[in-house]
């Protein structure tokens, strides 16, 4: 909800008092009263003036608000002409923020995009490395096809390219070209592989994610860099790792053989105990010789490893596949200590972690035993939280945890979030099917929970019991008894129909009652549910074929009943149930055996986890959390028999080593080897807990050795640190004697640096720690050496400063100076940067906060279910279509109203290109259309969405609705409710806002109506009916207060129902936008005033 809610605030200052002036002046133009709705051309003509200036300073304060105007989720793209002229300037500054403009707008733009592409071309060989970046990226946001060579010239230079930074931007413009022209693909691959090759931590994630979105088949091509990947994983960003994770699970599962066939095999020795010596001898021998692991599938275990203490979510459940996947059995517990940290996080990511967590604990039970407490259901949970914890305690359910569980499940039943104590109810019902020590007891304590007062608890227990008296129904005829009393208390329908069937399967234990109950059940025959309905009709006919002498006149009227029902699937059981037990002339061979049929031994129903079939979809993917293949779905291919050949790995080894590791650094590698050993791996999963409390220890110690070696460094990576040492190298003629120096004094603090990771290395038992500077200090079981490390971390920067201000260091234009160069940043001294200090003064004083921190938009309270017709059946030539407004913030942009269009073919044919043809918009109006649907088969419907900004005013937006053959002119008319979104404040603030907002921004009415129709439910129904509203806490009984803003320029509209003496009450209704607080008045008068 933030991203939203500060696109619809209003920041308080001179600027908005200017805009509200001119807003003002508009409604009183000759326009009349839609002067309000249209754009206000004036708006942004101070800004064109001052791009149009000849100081570079009127230029760069002009940039500074546009970039502020887009930070803050305002149209700018008016002003594309005006900021497109100023892209060939000489300022640097203000050529960078012409870039940041240009990128967000210049696919809306195009044509006039194009005009200045040669500008484009020349900025793509500019000195400075942001700027051909940048040129890059705008070059790859232009999608015409008739650019594409340009494109693809500009990649293969900037893949060549001496900064990392035009590098990565080269790997992020590959996916752009190639979803704008997939013939490119063989080129862009050659790129692709040269791009592999890259030494820079910076490059690899991107390249990555470019080499899954177009060549995911070429595993060919990582051979080469496997083991270059494996070793910088630990120093790329976050969501690199994320990607290349993925992709390397996939490259082990079809490079080596299976781990998992060491466990089959010792399966076998057990099988074999009576094996002469010498066969077990032999078999042991050949096991050790097959299953020996291969060194690069233990290189990427090990390098994987410490990424489990990672602060991103997304990085832990990666690592967590990929052992899942991958390893052998024996060592995928230790991810389940980080997974079950994760639940300390919010409820989005609890859910997906839940969703993995509940699909491995079907087959490995033994992992989340120890951490059974962590899945206990917190009142704060919401219900899909809530359900999958019942599911995980239910695979983790024992014979020694069982009882306690239970009593746990005791608690969840009083819920009073229904949906969840239902679901407790199913779970008690798994756990005495999978634990038949426990199966009485849990049958008699849903015994109990029949005299419970909650109808959908007695429901649900009377459904859960039916399954469990078809495993031994002889022995529960007692059970059956009392439920046949509760038939006149329970309405919930399958409640009903699962007593009549428990009765019919019993009716011999239960002689006596089972005709009563079809008599009473025949009385109201016809009221019933249909469920109920076939029931009867079974426990008739079973009743007929065991006791006809009481029950063949009942069961002749019931099926009479039937005979005429309005249902056809009851006409249709009658018919065939007449037939089968009634012998008639016509009556088949099948009467004879009736009896068999219908008191047949029935299979008692397994009860299975729903996640039992997901584990064919790779952990931690959207296939897994939705449980079906979606689009792009890279499948996990089988093991292979025999492992392909390990040497096309090798060749690039010996190259990397003498690439990668500069003159005297090379015995740094031996140590490096040896950092996680087998033995502390095995240490590890034996002992977590004492590990990860000395690793909290040596972590903050080394961040506080390291801390004066990464004054200039751009990440914390020595790999970093040594391309950037290269690449200065590299381009040494071109630097001055100053930068020289500066280069000369960076190497000499790694050397120094160096020398300390070596020392650390001597220390075998803070192995793990050691590679990552602040991994445990992320989780939040430790947070005293989290609050060490962070005050530590302070105090250094502060030094860095001092030292920097004492020595003022001369230096180009840093990678650091993009936004969002590195989303992981860590206290960095800058030396002078290249945005000018104003700009920085400005851009900090940026306020991106909503106008007060209680005032935030809600969820609707009430969603209408009215739809409208778009096109009808008749004019649309079969092709119907309705619209309605689902009150959801719209996906497609902030200021934009979420509409839900239904298309029906009414004909015997296929409709074909289903799409939105040309629009008519009034001025200012934006329509984001749904994706073209290729066919839509006869009698089919779908449902697509579409956004529409309607600019805060109720006009038309008209555009035509083509299908492969003709077009149809459509209209979508908003009511005036569906332009608010609902707000949530306290009374106070209502009050505050209220007196802001009088005088002419208020419209008031007195309505008369009866006074059974002012009572609070009463008004809140009409008025959430008719707007989508928030409700206001009142202290006042005959005050009824509601807030909203309005979508587009989020306006608050305040409305208040205040009820006087008699019949009448008084609606006031408070806002800025006075036209549509007077159209509101209008539809909401008649409403609460009619009964």
């Amino acid at each position: 909800m933030s991203s939203n809610s500060f696109a619809y605030s209003e920041q308080s200052g001179g600027g908005e008092a200017t805009e509200l002036g001119q807003e003002a002046t508009s409604t009183i133009s000759p326009s009349g009263a839609f002067g309000l709705f249209s754009s206000d051309l004036k708006k942004n003509e101070d800004l064109k003036q001052m791009l149009e200036s000849n100081k570079d300073s009127a230029k760069l304060d002009a940039m500074k608000r546009i970039v502020g105007m887009i930070a803050k989720g305002k149209n700018a793209s008016e002003l594309f002409p005006a900021v497109v002229k100023n892209v060939a300037s000489k300022n640097i500054e203000i050529k960078k923020l012409v870039y940041v403009y240009l990128v967000r707008y210049a696919e809306e733009q195009q044509d006039l995009a194009l005009l200045s592409i040669s500008t484009f071309q020349r900025a793509l060989k500019d000195p400075n490395q942001l700027i051909r970046a940048s040129a890059l990226r705008v070059l790859s946001s232009i999608r015409v096809p008739i650019i594409v060579p340009i494109m693809m010239l500009a990649i293969k230079e900037a893949s060549a390219d001496l900064s990392p930074y035009v590098r990565k931007n080269a790997a992020h413009a590959i996916q752009k070209l190639y979803s704008l022209d997939p013939e490119q693909k063989e080129m862009l691959i050659e790129v692709i592989e040269k791009l592999l090759k890259d030494k820079s931590t910076l490059v690899a994630g991107s390249v990555v994610m470019a080499f899954e979105e177009v060549c995911p088949d070429r595993i060919d091509l990582i051979h080469k860099n496997y083991r270059k990947l494996c070793n910088l994983l630990v120093d790329v960003e976050e969501w690199g790792q994320v990607v290349i994770i993925h992709m390397l699970t996939r490259y082990a599962r079809t490079q080596f053989v299976s781990p998992w066939k060491e466990e089959d095999g010792l399966e076998d020795d057990e099988k074999n105990f009576y094996d002469s010596d010498d066969d077990q001898k032999e078999k042991t021998d050949k096991r050790k010789k097959s299953y020996t692991m291969d060194p690069d599938h233990r290189l990427l275990m090990r390098n994987t490893k410490p990424l489990l203490q990672s602060r991103n979510a997304a990085v832990v459940m990666a690592v967590a596949q990929l052992y899942w996947h991958i390893s052998p059995k024996s060592e995928v517990g230790i991810i389940s200590k980080s997974l079950v940290r994760l639940l300390r996080s919010n409820r989005e990511v609890q859910y997906i972690v839940l969703q993995n967590i509940a699909t491995m604990s079907i087959q490995r039970k033994g992992m989340f035993e120890p951490y059974l407490k962590s899945f206990y259901v917190r009142s704060t949970d919401p219900t899909m939280i809530k359900t999958l914890k019942l599911e995980i305690l239910t695979n983790l359910a024992n014979e020694a945890n069982i009882s306690t569980l239970l009593r746990e499940f005791q608690t969840y039943v009083k819920s009073q979030d229904k949906e969840f104590a239902a679901a407790t109810i199913q779970t008690i019902g798994r756990c005495a099917t999978n634990i038949s020590e426990v199966t009485d007891t849990c049958l008699n304590g849903l015994v109990c929970l029949l005299s419970n007062r909650d109808e959908i608890v007695v429901a649900e227990s009377v459904v859960v019991i039916k399954k469990l008296l078809q495993m031994q129904p002889a022995q529960h005829g007692e059970i059956i008894k009392h439920m046949a009393k509760l038939l006149d208390s329970i309405t919930v329908p399958v409640a009903r129909a699962s007593i009549l069937w428990l009765i019919g399967e019993n009716c011999e234990r239960v002689p006596k009652i089972a005709p009563d109950v079809l008599r009473k059940m025949a009385k109201g025959f016809t009221s019933e549910d249909d469920l109920v309905k076939l029931q009867i009709l079974n426990l008739g006919a079973k009743l007929y074929l065991t006791n006809s002498k009481q029950t063949k006149l009942l069961t002749q009227y019931i099926l009479n009943l039937g005979k005429y029902d309005q249902n056809y699937d009851i006409r249709d059981r009658t018919r065939f149930i007449r037939q089968l037990i009634v012998p008639n002339e016509k009556s088949g061979a099948l009467s004879k055996y009736a009896k068999k049929i219908f008191l047949a031994q029935k299979p008692a129903p397994l009860l299975e986890s729903p996640f039992k079939d997901r584990d064919h979809f790779q952990l931690g993917t959207l296939s897994h959390t939705l449980n079906t293949k979606a689009t792009g779905y890279l499948e996990l291919s089988n093991w292979p028999e025999v492992a392909p050949d390990p040497s096309v790995r090798n060749v690039e080894v010996i190259e990397l080593a003498k690439e990668w590791t500069p003159a005297g650094k090379a015995k740094k590698e031996n140590p490096a080897k040896k950092f996680y050993s087998e033995s502390e791996e095995e240490e590890d999963s034996s002992d977590s807990s004492s590990d990860s409390d000395s690793e909290s220890g040596s972590a903050s110690g080394e961040q506080e050795e390291e801390g004066d070696s990464s004054d200039d460094s751009s990440e914390d990576s020595s790999s970093e640190h040594k391309s950037d040492s290269e690449s200065a190298s590299e381009v040494g003629n071109k630097r001055t004697a100053k930068r020289n120096s500066k280069s000369k004094r960076k190497r000499d603090s790694e050397d120094g640096e160096n020398e300390n990771e070596k020392s650390k290395t001597s220390d075998s038992s803070n192995a793990d720690s050691s590679s990552i500077e602040d991994s445990s200090s992320d989780s939040e079981s430790e947070s005293e050496s989290e609050s060490e490390s962070e005050s530590r971390k302070v105090t250094k920067e502060k030094e860095n400063k001092t030292k920097q201000n004492i020595n003022p260091l001369t230096k180009d234009v840093s990678l650091l100076d993009l936004d969002d160069f590195n989303p992981v940043s860590t206290p960095v001294a800058l030396p002078t940067p290249a945005l000018s200090p104003s700009l920085i003064a400005d851009l900090e004083g940026l306020n991106l906060s909503t106008t007060s921190s209680v005032i935030t938009v809600s969820t609707p309270v009430f969603v209408p279910v009215k739809t409208h017709v778009l096109l009808h059946r008749m004019s649309g030539k079969g092709l119907a279509a309705h619209y309605f407004f689902p009150r959801q913030p719209c996906i497609f942009g902030d200021k934009m109203v979420s509409v839900q269009i239904t298309l029906n073919n009414t004909t015997d044919r296929k409709i074909e290109n289903i799409h939105v043809g040309g629009k008519r918009l009034p001025v200012g109006m934006q329509m984001h259309v749904f994706n073209t649907i290729e066919s839509l088969e006869p009698e089919g419907s779908i449902t697509v969405s579409m956004g529409i900004d309607f600019c805060d005013s109720t006009q038309t937006a008209s555009f035509q609705l083509c299908t492969k053959d003709d077009c149809f002119n459509v209209n979508i008319q908003p009511p005036v409710g569906e332009l608010l979104l609902p707000v949530a404040m306290s009374e106070k603030d209502f009050k505050k806002e209220q007196g802001m907002l009088t005088g002419m921004n208020e419209t008031s009415t007195v309505i008369i109506a009866a006074p059974q129709n002012f009572t609070p439910s009463v008004i809140l129904q009409k008025v959430v009916n008719v707007a989508n509203v928030g409700v206001v806490p009142s202290g006042q009984d005959h005050i009824h207060r509601f807030a909203a803003k309005t979508v587009h320029s989020g306006s608050l509209m305040l409305v208040t129902v205040e009820l006087k003496e008699g019949s009448t009450a008084q609606l006031i209704i408070n806002t800025e936008k006075t036209v549509i607080g007077s159209v509101l008045l209008r539809e909401l008068k008649p409403v609460l005033s009619q009964g």
